[in-house]
């Protein structure tokens, strides 16, 4: 009997699905609006008429269909439960077991970022190694780690929330409520805010030749950084404190490789070479016995899916 193993990425305003043969082969894609607002019924509502609808377009059936879910917030895994979630307006939400009465099909549930981490491990950039972790850097930090080809997800599925390390005590304020996480200074917007702020006190700065404190992004001072002394010192900001959190991390869980998620990997070598450099410096022990690699991930928009889809596979490289 065939195998089809589906995964659910749930997104604030999309649901991405996806359909993996047992070779980990892509049958089909598709996407739906999540439809949050209506609440979680009606989201599950939606789950349930996507999951059969790609498994129509490929030929499966729910005897052969195992399920995999990413969720964005707070996620009891053990049992299926959405403890919390701000971007869906859910709390206590037995999402699991609400899909399942949709679909009569058994649902792992996970957190959003780990289902990406668990993708790329498997499927992505991190193909290759046993322990790996991901970082994206986009509206936050966030991300999640594999160890030994296993996802870590800490007590009751509540750790890995890679964003909230301090790396600069007494520091800026984060979205959380601390000072100094890794994500008020290595996010993409905290890299836009940065830039701004820049521009605005050097308003000789060849970066509003092109942009104003408006407009400035996440590329913005990589742009400009080999002819603007300012767009340059945002960049080296930037990396430092990437580098800090990276290292951070090497040494703690020391993985095979560490891989760079989110708008701001676009940057590729750009950004990677030197924060490769400045992690070399930091690593504990040096890189010749136990190196660690930085990468950019290669699954983009689509690991959350890969990586749900990973899930229902068992959770294991």
């Amino acid at each position: 009997m065939a195998e089809y193993y589906v995964g659910i990425d749930i997104g604030g305003m999309t649901i991405k699905g996806i359909v993996l043969d047992g070779e980990g082969k892509a049958l089909v894609e598709d996407v739906a609006v999540t439809g949050s607002e209506n609440g979680g019924d009606f989201m599950c509502d939606i789950i349930g008429e996507l999951v059969f609808s790609m498994l129509k377009k490929c030929g499966g059936t729910k005897e052969e269909a195992y399920v995999g879910v990413g969720c964005p917030g707070v996620i009891d895994s053990e049992h299926g439960v959405l403890v919390f979630s701000g971007n869906l307006n859910l709390r206590d939400y037995p999402l699991a077991k609400k899909i399942e009465d949709r679909i009569g099909i058994p649902v792992k549930v996970t957190n959003d970022a780990n289902a990406a981490a668990l993708g790329e491990a498997k499927f992505g950039a991190g193909k290759n190694y046993k322990s790996s972790i991901l970082v994206t850097l986009g509206t936050g930090v966030g991300g999640g780690i594999i160890i030994d080809g296993k996802l870590f997800e800490g007590y009751k599925s509540a750790g890995a929330e890679i964003g909230h390390m301090v790396i600069e005590r007494h520091g800026d304020v984060c979205t959380c409520g601390r000072r100094g996480c890794f994500e008020a200074y290595c996010s993409a917007t905290a890299l836009v805010r940065r830039t701004r702020r820049q521009m605005e006190d050097n308003p000789r700065s060849a970066m509003w030749t092109k942009y104003t404190s408006d407009t400035a992004n996440g590329k913005t001072a990589f742009d400009f950084y080999h002819t603007d002394i300012d767009a340059k010192e945002v960049v080296d900001w930037y990396t430092k404190y990437l580098a800090c959190g990276l290292a951070n991390l090497a040494n703690i869980f020391r993985p095979e490789v560490i891989m760079l998620g989110g708008g701001v990997s676009e940057q590729g070598d750009n950004l990677i070479v030197p924060v490769q450099t400045y992690v070399d410096k930091e690593l504990f022990g040096g890189t010749a016995y136990a190196p660690v690699k930085i990468v950019k991930a290669s699954l983009g928009s689509k690991a959350g899916a890969y990586g749900a889809a990973a899930l229902a596979m068992g959770g294991c490289l």
